[in-house]
């Protein structure tokens, strides 16, 4: 349980992911940043509501006082990507609450650019020989997505990024395909941005707040970017 002293959004953000195999909550309210994380596969159904509550209580106050929600929208693990987005739907609608989708690969380049990087690398293993993968450059210290988010084979990966200069790798997709560390003469990778954490979500939360991107919970989408799976709301939503 830890209490972040880094600068925060004047906005209460709720952000949740349990998009891979770690699982976390944060809380921005009055400028702090309150948080709890773990990497526990199979247990994210278990462990989200409970890390909610925690943080909730370390700010004192309750899920009424908050003025978004940030979800973790994917790309990842199609079970955790359904955990998120329901559990978010359950808290959103009892509060009549606003959310956001923010991408699992841009709350990792977030969280290396707030390690210092300028030009990311993201990517995670999504089985099958596959990577989701974004390249992301920092605009203002936020991370900022080029061209767009893709699942492909690793040895399809053609960066669009400026490679004279240090390209940061973070992810899982990392450890599946090392070669890809080779890339561009070499890439230097983050271990802080392993996996997406809710207190860098809720920076990008901030950040497509004001730019218009949040909506009522009935706008709720996951991104899975395989074609193979659907999203299916709860029943009674269209």
């Amino acid at each position: 349980m830890t209490k972040q002293s880094i600068e925060a959004t004047s906005l209460s953000i709720l952000a949740l992911d349990t998009c891979t195999e770690s699982c976390s909550a944060a809380l921005t309210h009055n400028r702090q940043v309150y948080c709890e994380q773990a990497d526990a596969p199979r247990e994210h159904s278990q462990r989200l509501l409970p890390m909610v509550k925690s943080v909730l209580s370390q700010a004192d106050i309750k899920l009424s006082d908050v003025d978004l929600i940030a979800y973790g929208r994917g790309p990842g693990s199609f079970t955790g990507i359904r955990i998120c987005t329901s559990i978010t739907q359950g808290l959103a609608l009892g509060q009549s609450l606003p959310v956001i989708g923010i991408s699992t690969l841009a709350t990792m380049a977030q969280a290396a650019i707030e390690a210092g990087a300028q030009q990311v690398l993201a990517a995670i293993d999504a089985r099958m020989g596959e990577v989701y993968w974004g390249q992301f450059i920092a605009v203002d210290g936020i991370a900022t997505l080029v061209n767009e988010e893709v699942v492909s084979a690793p040895e399809s990966i053609v960066l669009s990024l400026d490679e004279t200069q240090t390209i940061t790798a973070c992810g899982t997709g990392f450890d599946a395909y090392p070669q890809l560390l080779e890339m561009a003469g070499g890439l230097t990778v983050c271990e802080l941005a392993k996996f997406p954490d809710a207190k860098y979500m809720a920076i990008l939360a901030q950040q497509g707040h004001l730019n218009g991107l949040s909506t009522s919970v009935d706008e709720l989408k996951p991104v899975y970017l395989r074609d193979t799976v659907t999203w299916k709301k709860l029943p009674g939503k269209e």
